[in-house]
């Protein structure tokens, strides 16, 4: 229902007609469209042929197709206004955001760069643009949580479910008769209405809330105390039957507070005190220990569109309303905040989205805000996705969504993600038992130690997202090292490593795979670092070890130039290994020449270079080990 982006909601605009349309038809829709009655306006436009319709009409019935959510019927008008003279910003803006819900990826993002390439710092239309590029990363989880659409029966449409005694409150309407229907979807106005859970899938029929906080405009949406006693809610701005208007003949929301008396009805209804005339207030939502109320707010000051504000209560009442800041707040349109524990969501039109509303999460922490975090598919689509609320355990909880054609509440489910790392330790002969294994988190440097089994093998559980390393040390062994990674892997999975100790023998060269040189020098190339790198693990895994570092040359070259190039490229090699972590009191360099050939490529014999390459190899070798006495 895309009047939640009108946050005026309540089509009171004046009628005047419009000129230079031509026929009484589209007179009709361009009266319908100026008091908001969007629904009616679509039906008399499509009674209109392209033809006899000027430019500004075209954009009026793809702005009225677009309010009511009617994306492709909006696109072919919006196409068809371009075709006569170029989109203005808004209009382009506008026409972006319809493909992007329509799926049109690429076309969105060729009308948001023409909106830039007009006015580069519009941060919608950098929002949008990314959005467009980076659509992939919102899928990149989506087993984590499964969505099923409720149906609450006694209500056509429902969003903002918010939970109260054994089922929701949630904002609502029915068919209603047309002298009566909001003109902008010839639909009821909205009202707060009840319905009781029975079971997941069993919902009792929707009763309007007791009382007097429901009346002949629009209520909606709401917070509850902690107790349940007391409410805050959005309401049009009316008294009575008589509707308040502001000097453009707009009718603006505002928030009020009710209480439930002893009879069990919702009264004593109080306005917020920064209420106002000229602007709309609502969608409160409050802090986990109910002296922060946040709200959604046109008013001034914003960064543009409706903004995220929030009231402290300063122990006689609400204080003066600040806005959450740029990080929170863009130039589209923020809605909607509920608060989780220290978790404030809401949807926004902006941000990096994948279409109309999305949710995204941020917490406060020394009086900043977090990066707002995009929730992803499938708690958001490509359609208006808003009103998200988890309970307390999150693990499950509720939002409204469009996405199959109507406002409905969704309730969702988290899967946690479950990683189980299937470890095994061996040697050379065979499983090795009773052998010690650290599991390290490396970002949180949260640590486990588990021991094989009989069979060598050993098991625990790892964290979504997260980096390892896995090292086990036994004695007569060198220690191994392993590092796996959860990151990007969807779903529950089993991740299996291998780690296949060495036996400790002294003064027995061990050569190191890849670590070549170039001919006649002794630089470190990129191919030989990553063998390095492990081979710092190695002696940081093991300091009880000392180690002789051995670089050989080729047949080419004087038997004295080749030992003075290996002894180069032997402490070139130790060098590295200390710069990056190594202790440089159990590791020596020593360079042989060409003493140790492994092949018969030697003086005067015709060789490839690759048979060369072979001879300029590294090896390490254990000279010192404090223990020696380990057993299988």
């Amino acid at each position: 229902m895309k009047a939640i982006l009108n946050f005026t909601l309540v089509p009171v605009a004046s009628a005047a007609l419009l000129a230079g349309c031509a026929g009484m038809r589209l007179q009709q829709a361009d009266q319908a469209y100026g008091r908001m009655a969007y629904q009616k306006a679509i039906t008399m436009y499509d009674k209109v042929p392209v033809s006899k319709m000027d430019r500004p009409a075209l954009v009026r019935a793809a702005e009225a197709a677009r309010m009511q959510g009617s994306n492709t019927k909006a696109a072919e008008r919006f196409a068809s206004a371009d075709s006569m003279t170029r989109l203005t910003d808004s209009e382009a803006l506008h026409y972006g955001q319809v493909l992007m819900e329509l799926g049109q990826r690429n076309k969105a993002a060729d009308q948001f760069m023409r909106v830039l390439s007009e006015n580069p710092e519009d941060r919608t239309a950098q929002d949008l643009y990314a959005s467009c590029l980076a659509y992939r990363s919102f899928y990149k989880d989506t087993t984590r949580f499964v969505v099923n659409e409720l149906v609450l029966p006694g209500i056509r449409n429902a969003f903002s479910a918010t939970p109260y005694r054994d089922g929701l409150v949630v904002v609502g309407e029915q068919d209603a008769p047309l002298a009566n229907a909001n003109p902008w979807n010839g639909l009821s106005y909205l009202d707060l209405y009840y319905s009781e859970k029975k079971t997941m899938v069993t919902w009792l029929n929707a009763q309007a809330l007791p009382g007097q906080v429901n009346g002949k405009w629009h209520e909606g949406p709401l917070a509850f105390s902690e107790n349940g006693r007391t409410m805050y809610f959005t309401r049009s701005h009316y008294t009575g039957h008589k509707l308040g208007k502001d000097d453009g003949d707009v009718s603006h929301l505002m928030m009020f507070r009710a209480s439930l008396s002893d009879a069990g009805e919702w009264g004593d209804i109080r306005a917020f005190a920064f209420n106002g005339d000229d602007f709309s207030t609502g969608h409160p939502a409050l802090s986990s220990d109910e002296r922060t109320l946040y709200f959604a707010s046109d008013r001034p000051g914003g960064h543009g569109g409706t903004d995220i504000w929030k009231s402290v209560d300063n122990g006689t009442g609400w204080g003066e309303p600040t806005n959450l800041g740029p990080t929170v707040n863009t130039a589209g349109n923020e809605l909607f905040p509920t608060v989780n524990g220290h978790t404030l969501y809401f949807a926004s039109t902006a941000h990096e989205n994948m279409g109309g509303l999305d949710i995204f999460s941020t917490h406060e922490s020394d009086g900043r805000w977090s990066e707002p975090e995009n929730l992803g598919y499938p708690l958001n689509t490509a359609h208006d996705d808003f009103g998200f609320v988890m309970n307390a355990t999150n693990n499950n909880g509720y939002l409204s969504s469009d996405r199959t054609g109507n406002d409905r509440i969704h309730a969702f489910i988290y899967q946690e993600r479950i990683f189980i790392l299937d470890g095994m330790v061996s040697d050379s002969i065979g499983f090795l038992s009773n052998v010690e294994a650290t599991v390290l988190n490396v970002e949180t440097m949260e640590e486990q130690t588990v021991l094989t089994g009989r069979d060598g093998r050993f098991s625990c559980k790892l964290a979504p997202e997260s980096l390892y390393d896995i090292t086990t040390q036994h004695p007569g062994y060198l220690a191994a090292r392993k590092r796996i990674s959860t990151k990007g892997i969807a779903g529950s999975d089993t991740l299996f490593a291998a780690l296949v100790l060495r036996t400790i023998e002294l003064n027995k060269p061990i050569a190191i795979k890849n670590i070549y040189f170039d001919y006649d020098r002794w630089e470190i190339r990129p191919d030989a670092a990553a063998e390095l790198d492990k081979l710092v693990d190695i002696i940081k895994d093991n300091p009880d070890l000392s180690f002789e570092l051995g670089s050989h040359t080729d047949s080419r070259g004087g038997d004295l130039y080749n030992l003075v190039l290996s002894d180069g490229r032997a402490n070139s090699t130790v060098d590295y290994l200390i710069r990056h972590g190594a202790d440089p009191g159990r590791i020596t360099a020593r360079g042989y020449g060409e003493e140790r050939l492994v092949n018969g490529c030697t003086n005067g014999v015709a060789c490839s270079e690759e048979a060369h390459q072979a001879n300029r190899r590294t090896e390490f070798t254990i000279t010192f080990a404090k223990e020696l006495a380990g057993t299988r």
